[in-house]
């Protein structure tokens, strides 16, 4: 008996072990992203906000909007940049900004969203299910508040460090029943004529001769941009000098790096704001303004890890982005900026550490997402719509009304 019990155990414990490593295994198959080989305790490019107040209020009309989506970023992780980089009494540049609120976040058909659905609440301000983009749980498509702001003559741009057809980009410019559909994504962004399009994911624009292709047909999309009036870019060096008002920048065969020699998340979100600008002010066709959308897009990633100081490093490049965009819409007085995150990533919180910002523990309580409210903040023209505890539908319906943009959300014929 006492042998047989023995076999028993051991079986059951195979069993059990089995049972964890496939668990491990296919987890991180989902959550598998690449995080920057650097030493992610050089936070040296950041430049902390010289003075604590905030920035002074916007005028009375809305011309631009600059929304601004730290992908996977909730309290925690802000907390976290805010103590590496400045310490427990200062603020980064989004803290700066004199509108708070937080949103909800669950999807049509989970309590946690994923990038996906997250994503197309942000953009087109319906609820979908986990993994579809641009369009309702029947597969009914909406209108994102990118293709709105283009049917009212706005310019308009997509600005990432992940691939230009990941799920939040994807969601502003596409409508298909899956994220995981990438080589589609990028048919539709380039065939949307979004003027200005910023990040990585080369390998879904090349068609499946070339040796780097992602694409399992013979499209090739950089020709096809070239031949709708699209340049198209690969470096840092180009970024500086390149004009619109049909830019396609894509600086990785994958995701970005984040890493010199390509150009960082601010770098490109200053050129985008500029290139827009000139295009909205020279150009008839897009005489009302822009819109514009800027993802910090490893954040994510980061806190899919649960690398406590990537995530630092991820929020403060993406803070630099933010402020950015903040100081173009203090100088021009007619832009909106707002600034908020598609979900939490990791349960983050800080249990303890010092005051000065050194010494930090994070504690995770997931490798994936949760379910937790994420902040919005927000300057300019009626930033005041967006202070609050609402859901993420409202986000693209406020800025929309900002807009005058009826009826929205509204979906496609």
């Amino acid at each position: 008996m006492t042998n047989r019990r023995s076999v028993w155990t051991a079986i059951t414990l195979m069993i059990t072990l089995v049972v964890l490593a496939w668990t491990t295994l296919t987890s991180a198959e989902v959550f598998n992203y690449p995080t920057p080989q650097t030493d992610p305790n050089d936070i040296s490019f950041y430049q902390a906000p010289a003075k604590m107040q905030s920035y002074p209020a916007g005028a009375a009309r809305v011309r631009n909007v600059i929304l601004c989506i730290g992908d996977g970023m909730g309290l925690g992780q802000v907390t976290l940049a805010r103590m590496k980089a400045i310490g427990a009494e200062g603020k980064i540049h989004m803290q700066r900004l004199p509108v708070h609120g937080l949103i909800s976040t669950h999807s049509a058909n989970k309590l946690v969203t994923d990038s996906a659905a997250g994503g197309t609440a942000l953009a087109c301000g319906v609820k979908t299910n986990n993994g579809m983009i641009g369009m309702a749980p029947d597969e009914t498509p909406y209108y994102s508040i990118l293709e709105a702001a283009q049917a009212k003559g706005m310019a308009t741009g997509l600005v990432v460090t992940c691939t230009m057809s990941h799920a939040t980009p994807a969601s502003f410019g596409s409508h298909v029943k899956s994220r995981k559909m990438e080589p589609e994504i990028a048919a539709q962004l380039i065939g949307n004529r979004i003027n200005v399009l910023f990040g990585g994911g080369r390998k879904y624009f090349l068609p499946k001769s070339h040796s780097d292709s992602g694409r399992k047909d013979d499209r090739d999309l950089l020709a096809e941009a070239e031949d709708a009036g699209y340049t198209v870019i690969g470096t840092a060096n180009q970024l500086r000098w390149v004009r619109g008002p049909l830019v396609l920048g894509l600086f990785q065969l994958d995701g970005l790096t984040t890493l010199s020699p390509e150009p960082m998340l601010a770098e490109m979100t200053r050129k985008a704001i500029d290139i827009l600008d000139e295009t909205a002010t020279d150009s008839r066709k897009y005489g009302r303004g822009f819109f514009l959308m800027v993802e910090g897009s490893q954040i994510d990633w980061a806190c899919h890890a649960n690398k406590a100081e990537a995530c630092a490093r991820q929020v403060l490049l993406f803070d630099e982005a933010v402020r950015a965009a903040v100081d173009f819409a203090v100088a021009d007085g007619r832009t909106l900026v707002v600034v908020t995150a598609d979900h939490e990533t990791g349960g983050l919180t800080i249990p303890e550490g010092s005051l000065k910002g050194d010494e930090i523990k994070a504690h995770w309580s997931t490798r994936g997402h949760s379910a937790s409210p994420v902040p919005v903040y927000a300057i300019g023209p009626k930033s005041e719509r967006f202070g609050g505890v609402y859901d993420n539908t409202e986000v693209p319906q406020r800025i929309a009304q900002t807009l005058g943009i009826k009826p929205f959300p509204q979906a496609r014929k």
